[in-house]
């Protein structure tokens, strides 16, 4: 570790949750230079959906290279890109009657909110934005100022504006009813709420705390936009491709957004890849290069990002979702119910699942004995407080077995440390 402590900056994060070299991986394991193995459930923060280094995947990308496949191409044609559109309105777009345009940025989630929040102000000519508690966007300016974490808002040392803070459905203040009563201020003319450039929202806050949102309130949301000739975005940058056992984490509510922010899963094997799925209608307002970028064509991830698209062929992976992510609200629940009386929650929708233990250095203990006993997890929410369980949607039923008797053990050794 002198290497890193040496010569990398202080603001690396999760290597001091994580204090080894991981040197090779594959499907939800780790394994460190010292040759220990790790199960994980943490999956690169939402990214390796499809586990590390997919068979498939790295078979199209070495092939991919090895004939001169084009690797960089700002945001000209290329056959990679091509391929991968086309499966991708196919699998996805065309099956749910969806029309959008595929907008692709500069590879980063934060990437896309930014131009999902430049898209809206440009079509509205307005500033402002309504954006939720405990809600994360990203941590560039635009979308840091969306991101509600105040450590993270913190580091932005600027003022950070043009958003309007509602708490998110399930806290103090929050709900359908406060909505449409927000609703009813905006339609006042004495109110003083300026009108709204869009409504951002999560259906599922990911590290904000595993807040699951209702369909009620989605559409209430929704509304509010319309409403105020706002465009309504949703970021499904962690909780989409497939995470939650349908391709958009608010498949099935009838919901018609403006914006969906893409990034993390669509790239397959962990290569960077994000898109904004825009309204034509909204999208025309766009002039060329306005959003620019020197890393928006990038081939690999739409190689790989092809190759994933196929799990989505048919039900086989979404059905093993279902299965595998109540295997995990079932365990979760459990340990709930064995430690009664201590105001624990479970939360979640399909393989994204938490356990809310009220408690940051609890939860932050937790984790620790995780990584001691050989499983990656990591805390968020609220002091980071829930403990959230995102392993690769591909995990085998053995590793996730193994992965949630550690947990077992691990929050059993917390308790009893802090007892």
């Amino acid at each position: 570790m002198e290497t890193f402590e040496r010569w990398e900056s202080e603001i690396r994060g999760y290597c001091r949750a994580y204090p080894t070299v991981f040197a090779t991986a594959s499907n939800a394991r780790q394994v460190d230079e010292a040759g220990k193995s790790y199960v994980d459930f943490f999956a690169g923060a939402g990214v390796l959906n499809f586990g590390h280094n997919d068979p498939k995947m790295k078979a199209a990308i070495i092939d991919y290279i090895q004939s001169d496949g084009v690797a960089h191409s700002l945001d000209m044609s290329t056959t990679a890109k091509r391929t991968f559109i086309e499966r991708f309105a196919e699998l996805v777009l065309k099956p749910r009657d969806m029309d959008y345009r595929m907008q692709f940025m500069g590879p980063t989630g934060t990437n896309a909110v930014e131009a999902a929040l430049k898209l809206a102000r440009k079509v509205t000519k307005r500033s402002n934005v309504i954006a939720c508690s405990h809600g994360f966007h990203g941590m560039t300016i635009g979308a840091l100022a969306c991101t509600a974490n105040e450590y993270f808002r913190g580091a932005a040392g600027i003022e950070l504006g043009n958003v309007h803070r509602i708490p998110f459905e399930n806290a103090p203040g929050g709900g359908v009813e406060q909505v449409n009563e927000l609703r009813c201020a905006f339609a006042d003319p004495s109110s003083g709420l300026e009108p709204i450039a869009a409504v951002m929202v999560e259906a599922i806050q990911a590290e904000g705390g595993v807040n699951v949102a209702s369909k009620e309130y989605l559409h209430a949301l929704q509304q509010l936009a319309h409403e105020q000739g706002a465009l309504f975005i949703i970021d499904d940058i962690q909780a989409g491709c497939g995470r939650t056992g349908s391709y958009f984490s608010f498949d099935g509510m009838g919901l018609d957004p403006d914006i969906i922010t893409l990034a993390k899963g669509i790239g397959g094997f962990g290569t960077p890849l994000a898109m904004n799925l825009n309204k034509p209608e909204h999208d025309k307002h766009w002039s060329p290069g306005e959003h620019t970028g020197t890393f928006r064509g990038q081939d690999l991830s739409f190689v790989a990002g092809t190759v994933a698209l196929d799990y989505f062929a048919d039900d086989t992976l979404m059905q093993a979702v279902a299965v595998k992510g109540a295997q995990i609200r079932e365990r979760l629940e459990t340990l709930c119910a064995e430690h009664g009386g201590k105001g624990w929650q479970v939360r979640g929708k399909g393989m994204m699942q938490a356990l809310d233990v009220g408690d940051g250095a609890l939860a932050k203990l937790v984790a620790k004995e995780c990584f001691e006993r050989g499983m990656l997890i990591g805390p968020c929410g609220s002091g980071g407080r829930v403990l959230k369980m995102i392993p690769p949607l591909t995990i085998p039923d053995s590793d996730l077995a193994e992965g949630l008797d550690i947990f077992a053990t691990a929050l059993a050794a917390a308790l009893e440390a802090t007892a």
